[in-house]
């Protein structure tokens, strides 16, 4: 049986059990890769549960249950009770409680109370049908009361008594007349929870200039701050538009792989100081860090006539300086059959980019030969047949 929990299609097994078999919607999904491990397999004490958009919660197993991967249960709330799915249950649990900073011997963990019944499903999805136009009437209400805020989603709790009104604001708000209002108009307990322009991003979702699906839509759950030191490290250029992700910050990506590049980035001396040679002074322009490539130029403010050196010559020329001894060039050269001279780093120098250009035209003209003794032959066959 096809169903729709909170937005996504999801594929309910027609066992007593009311589990979900697959999902839609991934972005809460932990991959327990010590599922084959788990000795006590649905029988642990502390058990991880999903809702919806990136809230997720951990709940104690008094009760003994045997839950899997995917079963919606009834958990306790204040008040009341709510319905969450199984994201994740075994040894991986108290691993996943460690990163998030949640004792196991804490007093705040609630219970698990049941496997749902087919009586909780039926509330539970009445409860979600009810949360779009909840959430556009909320909307004019704040309209009305001229509050500067956003209702961006509404989540209804699993028995219909309490409601989670999330919103953006950039500035503080004073919502104690509109949660008034809000009690009357729907008659539940409300709650108001600010969100920021990622989680908002994350919840309407889209495709990013990678070609795929946001991270922040499809996966990414946690949200590390990012600076623009990190695009600095990477060499990223500074264009704020280019910098920026769909939720006009940046983008979460420029984090992926800032270590990779600092601990590439050990290797290399300090790249500022320029080079003495005979011939002159050589400053830094830019480096290629993962083919250990560096290019100077002589003059500190152009990058014209820039001249790539590999990165063993550049140490050999800064323990030089550092000796107060000066190199004769820059780079080394090294004669190649007595025709081409190739850099110390391995790159031709007098290779022409046209080189095969000139092959062309060689061989065009050979064409044109055989087309003019082509020709020649003909007339001359020709002349034969009339006489």
């Amino acid at each position: 049986m096809t169903t729709y929990i909170r937005g996504c299609s999801a594929i309910m097994s027609e066992s007593e059990n009311n589990s979900l078999k697959s999902c839609s919607c991934n972005c809460l999904e932990t991959f327990d890769w010590l599922s084959d491990l788990n000795d006590l397999g649905g029988q642990q004490e502390f058990i991880e549960v999903r809702f919806k958009n990136t809230r997720k919660g951990f709940y104690r197993n008094v009760n003994k249950l045997m839950l899997e991967k995917g079963d919606i249960i009834a958990v306790e709330s204040s008040p009341g009770h709510d319905l969450g799915v199984v994201s994740l249950n075994g040894e991986l649990v108290l691993e996943q409680m460690r990163k998030y900073k949640v004792s196991p011997d804490g007093e705040g963990l609630k219970k698990v109370y049941r496997k749902a019944k087919p009586a909780d499903i039926e509330k539970w999805q009445e409860a979600i049908s009810m949360e779009i136009p909840t959430m556009l009437r909320a909307r004019e209400i704040t309209e009305s009361l001229d509050l500067n805020m956003k209702i961006g989603d509404v989540e209804f709790q699993g028995d219909k008594t309490k409601a989670i009104f999330y919103y953006i604001s950039e500035e503080r708000v004073d919502f104690r007349e509109l949660i008034k209002v809000l009690a009357d108009e729907f008659r539940v307990r409300i709650e108001m929870r600010q969100i920021g322009a990622r989680q908002e991003a994350g919840r309407i979702g889209g495709i990013g200039v990678c070609g795929r699906q946001l991270c922040c839509s499809s996966w990414l759950t946690g949200f590390s701050s990012v600076t623009t030191n990190a695009a600095r490290v990477q060499e990223i250029s500074l264009n704020p538009q280019k910098l920026a992700g769909q939720c006009s910050k940046l983008k979460c990506c420029i984090n992926y792989e800032v270590d990779v590049y600092n601990d590439a980035k050990r290797d290399f001396p300090d790249l500022e100081q320029a080079l003495e040679t005979t011939e002159g002074r050589y400053f830094f322009q830019k480096a290629d860090i993962f083919k250990k490539i560096v290019w100077y130029s002589d003059n500190p403010g152009s990058t014209l006539d820039m001249v790539s050196v590999s990165l063993d010559r550049v140490k050999e020329i800064i323990d030089m300086n550092g000796k107060g001894e000066k190199p004769q060039k820059l780079v080394e050269h090294v004669e190649v059959d007595g025709t081409q001279e190739v850099h110390s780093d391995g790159f031709l120098i007098n290779e022409s980019i046209s080189r095969f250009d000139e092959k062309e035209k060689t061989v065009s003209k050979k064409k044109k030969n055989r087309k003019k003794k082509n020709k020649t032959k003909g007339t001359k066959n020709d002349s034969s047949k009339q006489q």
